[in-house]
């Protein structure tokens, strides 16, 4: 492979928003020598090709992208409920910490049904999960940060593991897209 060919596809992968995470096969992702790029172990799992392919929702602002993604199909019907995808669609340099589905899976079915069908508990509890800022990885190691819903969350770890307010483990972070940093976690957060 040469050097440009592998150039723009570390660029590609820089601009994906949400990766198909499947965390009952974690392989040891490409990623973890490339400090600007996605790291952590779930970044392996992302396919070659197609529109959930990190070319496929490079151009993509952030909720279109998680539209693309099945694994994230819960928090995309969760963020429609809200009214929330033009809001994070036109929101400029944001951070989204992206639960997957089998984050929303430990929540017992009639609490998260309860939940999404409550527009302001759905609201509060999504609007948790974005930053107004850029959090990349560099600012992992020991953060606190205002969300969009008023709260703080923290983040801590080292290396490629990081956890967000001590129970949400970062699958795949440092994922961009044309208006935002994602970082895939495994577990609702809940707004303090």
């Amino acid at each position: 492979m040469n050097t440009s060919h592998l150039t723009r596809r570390i660029a590609a992968a820089a601009a994906a928003v949400v990766l198909p995470v499947s965390l009952g096969v974690l392989a040891p992702q490409a990623f973890a020598a490339d400090a600007d790029g996605p790291f952590g172990p779930g970044c392996a799992a992302v396919p070659a090709e197609g529109d959930g392919s990190f070319d496929g929702m490079a151009d993509d602002p952030v909720a279109t992208a998680a539209s693309n993604n099945p694994e994230l199909s819960t928090l995309v019907t969760a963020v429609q409920k809200a009214g929330l995808v033009d809001t994070l669609n036109n929101a400029e340099n944001v951070t989204v910490f992206a639960p997957t589905n089998d984050a929303f899976a430990k929540i017992p079915k009639a609490d998260l049904d309860k939940a999404l069908a409550d527009k302001a508990t759905l609201t509060k509890i999504l609007t948790y999960h974005v930053v107004g800022e850029k959090v990349d990885k560099a600012a992992l190691a020991d953060g606190s940060f205002k969300t969009l819903q008023g709260g703080t969350l923290t983040t801590d770890g080292s290396g490629d593991a990081f956890v967000v307010n001590d129970t949400a483990k970062i699958v795949c972070g440092d994922v961009p897209t044309s208006n935002a940093t994602v970082h895939i976690i495994d577990t609702v957060l809940m707004p303090k």
